[in-house]
């Protein structure tokens, strides 16, 4: 085989790249739409980030004010004429008559729970806890402290759809759904009404008058 007759390799067409065409030697009106959907998607980009740091900016931990003031009103503690032990004795006698359930009892602390349930789906529980501490030197004046918090919560419902397992298939759905429900605590607040405290404090009282008769 001569020279001549090996095959001339072809010139470059400034056309075509590696790749395909370019987009240089494209018609304007060719490339108008290819353009046009660029732009629209950079808008669209541009305007995603923007939404996302308007929600980042929207969910900011909110403040609050402080809420406690120390106040020197004796709404929490009372004085009793009685030991440690005895004002607990009688604090735990008086929630067992209201029906509360002791779910901590010493003889200088005693805590009692009761539920509630306003509306169907609503539900309370109120926790009262007691603390007796001496204050006298002889340890027959005591003084209790009494804080009561009532939670409240929600009840919630999901739904659960069933699926069966196929080894070649994978997960199948079927048409067969159950709803599971459970209580999801909302909310809570230590009680500050002077009324309850001074109702509680007089049953206590009551008892204590009761086992001195008793004890004499």
């Amino acid at each position: 085989m001569t020279q001549t007759d090996k095959k001339q390799a072809p010139l470059a067409d400034p056309a075509w790249t590696a790749t395909g065409p370019s987009l240089a030697a494209l018609p304007a009106a060719t490339l108008a739409p290819w353009r046009i959907a660029a732009r629209r998607a950079g808008v669209a980009v541009l305007g995603s980030a923007a939404l996302l740091l308007v929600g980042c900016v929207g969910n900011s931990v909110r403040t609050f004010a402080v809420q406690e003031n120390f106040g020197s009103v004796a709404t929490y503690s009372r004085l009793f004429d009685a030991t440690p032990v005895q004002a607990c004795e009688a604090s735990r006698r008086a929630l067992l008559s209201q029906g509360y359930v002791i779910s901590s009892s010493a003889t200088d602390l005693v805590e009692g729970k009761k539920s509630f349930q306003p509306e169907p789906e609503s539900h309370l529980q109120m926790v009262v806890r007691v603390v007796c501490v001496p204050e006298a030197s002889d340890g027959k004046v005591s003084l209790g402290f009494v804080t009561a918090t009532q939670d409240t919560y929600a009840l919630r419902k999901t739904n659960n759809s069933a699926s069966l397992g196929v080894g070649a298939i994978g997960s199948v759905s079927l048409p067969f759904s159950s709803t599971s429900e459970s209580l999801v605590k909302v909310g809570s607040e230590t009680i500050s009404k002077d009324t309850f405290y001074e109702n509680f404090f007089d049953l206590v009282k009551r008892y204590l008058v009761i086992d001195q008769a008793l004890a004499d």
